[in-house]
């Protein structure tokens, strides 16, 4: 006989075993406080996209208050020392600087980018690839609320030893969207973004305020498939963490799809029906065996 709680029962089952599968995607835009016109553009876009503010950029309270408003998670965009000789911005940290220096370029920071509960790299492959360099900065991170979002620009960073014995949370970036401003390279970026996420459970992608990646996000942002949600960085800090993140430099390796279709497939002749009954003894067994279920049977 047909039950309608028992079918009930076992798709609100379902549904929660799916979406403990989903994967999640955080997408961060840096660079935030100079280009007011297409960070006004990226605030406009769901609010689970986060920003992180560079605290020297003339609009940086100004953009971290409206993305603040706005619902978005606001990151400081810390500029660190590279390897590479290029222009710095002002207070760029380096490892040779005191723990006295670095906790008033930070304090500075925080009174600059109202709202952050995070903060990340600018540039950084000298310092962060520094041990006694990043150690002081999770010293001084440690006063705060902060996570720390490792921007990855080089491979051997040292953000995680660094942050042993503080409680300093550290994430780490597994794309960068733009590293080229061709539109079909940010659209490539995006999608592996998407299959790391289904393939690892999350992946953290971060870009910048340029009009082709805007312009990317705003056409692919809508059509995200349907087990990939977006959420914010600050909600993947109880994730495990990847510790494959290599420097953006290093070429991307190909990910298989996730579904290939199988084709048509023909029959001989009809099947039989399922019985009501029996669908819905086959949906609560599948359920029942799912590693969700188990768990949530043990705590009850």
């Amino acid at each position: 006989m047909f039950q309608p709680r028992k079918l009930s029962i076992a798709l609100c089952a379902l549904f929660l075993s799916l979406s403990a599968q989903a994967g999640k995607l955080s997408i961060v835009i840096d660079d935030f406080g100079y280009r007011p016109v297409e960070e006004n553009k990226v605030l406009q876009m769901p609010a689970a996209i986060s920003v992180a503010v560079l605290p020297n950029a003339p609009h940086a309270r100004e953009m971290a208050t409206k993305a603040h408003q706005g619902g978005h998670e606001v990151l400081i965009h810390l500029p660190m020392a590279p390897l590479s000789k290029q222009p710095l911005e002002k207070d760029t940290l380096t490892p040779e600087m005191s723990s006295e220096e670095i906790a008033r370029i930070i304090r500075d920071a925080t009174g600059k980018v109202p709202f952050a509960v995070g903060l990340n790299n600018h540039m950084g492959s000298k310092m962060t690839s520094s041990l006694p360099g990043m150690q002081k900065v999770m010293q001084v991170l440690n006063q705060y609320n902060y996570y720390f979002l490792d921007s990855m620009t080089i491979g051997n960073s040292q953000s995680i030893p660094a942050s042993q014995g503080t409680h300093v949370k550290v994430l780490k970036r597994r794309v960068f969207l733009d590293d080229s401003q061709n539109e079909a390279s940010i659209r490539e970026q995006f999608t592996r973004a998407v299959k790391l996420a289904q393939r690892d459970g999350y992946a953290i992608a971060i870009g910048h305020p340029h009009p082709t990646t805007v312009r990317v996000l705003q056409q692919m942002l809508p059509s995200l498939p349907g087990d990939i949600t977006l959420v914010r960085p600050s909600q993947l800090l109880n994730e495990p963490l990847h510790q494959g993140s290599g420097p953006s430099s290093q070429p991307a390796k190909p990910l298989p799809t996730k579904f290939h279709a199988p084709g048509v497939c023909k029959v001989s002749k009809p099947l039989p029906p399922i019985p009501q009954s029996r669908a819905v003894d086959l949906i609560i067994e599948h359920v029942s065996e799912s590693k969700l279920i188990k768990q949530l049977g043990s705590l009850f």
